[in-house]
């Protein structure tokens, strides 16, 4: 049981991470400066791809542990 916790919040948190990644790469292809001094549209922009892209990460693992789950029923 903890052997399976401990493997569900690893994927969590790879995929949270690789969202994370995804949304500034995507940023930064969008010519969006994250770092910007100041809370400027861009930055807040930028911010939000962050936060969407890490939650979208999340839910994808979820998806993907779900699925491994049912398959081993």
């Amino acid at each position: 049981m903890l052997f399976q916790l401990f493997k569900q919040g690893l994927l969590d948190a790879i995929g949270f991470l690789i969202g994370t990644a995804l949304g500034y790469g995507l940023g930064q292809l969008l010519s969006i400066d994250l770092f910007a001094p100041g809370y400027s549209m861009m930055s807040l922009l930028g911010i939000a791809l962050i936060g969407i892209g890490g939650g979208m990460g999340l839910q994808a693992s979820r998806y993907v542990w779900q699925r491994e789950k049912k398959s081993e029923i």
